[in-house]
């Protein structure tokens, strides 16, 4: 591993940036990806390049057409934002995440005020086999849920501090992200990354769910969504880097935790996209949820499988209502270089909630759907 010198000059990041990117040019999906990386502090730098993105894929109908893009480099987190991490700019910064807020009764008319209470999206497993159809047979609305109470007001991060944060809403990403003089990554940088220099694959590590035998992400096994028998090693959220990073050094780049995107989630978007360091369209539209604001996610998480939404495949997508959070739902910062100051005042938070359900926003939900799960 070649790790950046504090003192290395743009020159001489420029020319480490062309040598990696020779390692993979031209790299088939049946080649292997041989790279050097270079990392400074946790992030890894990711060479700019090209690539196909999308999947030809029918059960993805919103990941098409396949299409060139490129990008310019950057670096990218190694690693999801922990929560120990997130309770360093909590501490710093005073800040109130979404699920810690209270609801503003008048965003919710009729709804007694005893009722309004500040939570999040838990996944709850049922004991017997369900409608996969109907998200609600395994989530719930857990009152006092966050990222410092992931399965609700009794539960802790004690032993939790090497896992990623969850219960955060895009806001709340967003503003750690500022504080450390980072941003989220849009939603080609995040696929380029994802992709690890290698292109037409059916996941993002390979063409078999089990390369050698091995399980190499935090997906769910068993019947969904009844019985994580927990093959991979894990039921439930995984602590960051238990599984082998990608060739360009990243890790948990599939499964584990859902990951947000800076770019609005369309489902047509990608017939009108930039081929050149897209940003995403300039606003949001689901057709299953018209009147929703939403961004994009990308990844999977740990209840996802081939059985039911298999978005941890390359080039699907995912995507979530800005203001809810769930306990399969986190993100990693990206930087256009190293040496930014980050913010050191403290952020100036509502202490309520603004348009915001008590319930995941999980309607849409089914087999096939791209809502996160």
């Amino acid at each position: 591993m070649v790790r950046l010198c504090p003192h290395l000059g743009k020159t001489q990041l420029l020319l480490w940036a062309f040598m990696t990117f020779l390692f993979f040019a031209g790299c088939t999906e049946n080649q292997p990806v041989v790279m050097k990386t270079i990392t400074a502090g946790n992030m890894v730098w990711i060479p700019s390049g090209s690539f196909m993105m999308g999947a030809n894929d029918p059960a993805f109908p919103d990941a098409l057409p396949l299409h060139k893009v490129s990008i310019k480099g950057f670096w990218m987190d190694e690693h999801e934002v922990t929560n120990a991490e997130f309770e360093n700019f909590v501490k710093t910064t005073g800040y109130k995440t979404i699920a810690e807020r209270n609801l503003d009764p008048k965003d919710f008319p009729g709804v007694p005020p005893q009722d309004l209470l500040p939570g999040s999206g838990v996944f709850s497993p049922p004991t017997h086999a369900v409608d996969l159809n109907d998200p609600g047979q395994w989530w719930k609305y857990i009152v006092g849920a966050s990222w410092r109470h992931p399965f609700g007001s009794q539960s802790t991060l004690n032993g939790k501090e090497n896992m990623p944060v969850v219960h955060i809403a895009y806001e709340d990403a967003a503003a750690y992200a500022a504080w450390a003089g980072k941003r989220l990554p849009t939603e080609a940088e995040w696929e380029y990354a994802a992709r690890g220099g290698k292109q037409g694959l059916k996941y993002y590590w390979g063409n078999n769910l089990q390369p050698d035998g091995k399980w190499v992400a935090n997906i769910f096994q068993g019947e969904f969504p009844n019985n994580d028998v927990g093959k991979d090693g894990f039921k439930g959220i995984a602590p960051v880097k238990s599984f082998p990073p990608n060739s360009f050094g990243l890790y948990d780049m599939d499964g584990n935790v859902w990951e947000w995107c800076s770019d609005f989630y369309r489902p047509d978007y990608y017939a009108n996209s930039a081929n050149v360091d897209p940003q995403g369209p300039p606003n949001s539209y689901d057709p299953d949820e018209a009147g929703a604001i939403k961004r994009v996610q990308r990844g999977g998480s740990f209840i996802c499988s081939d059985e039911y939404c298999n978005r941890y495949k390359a080039g699907s997508r995912g995507k979530g209502e800005i203001n809810s959070g769930t306990n399969n739902l986190g993100f990693r910062c990206v930087r256009d270089s190293i040496g930014v100051k980050t913010a050191s005042t403290p952020f100036k938070t509502n202490d309520t909630r603004s348009a915001y359900t008590p319930t995941p926003k999980l309607s849409c939900c089914g087999k096939n759907s791209t809502q996160s799960q």
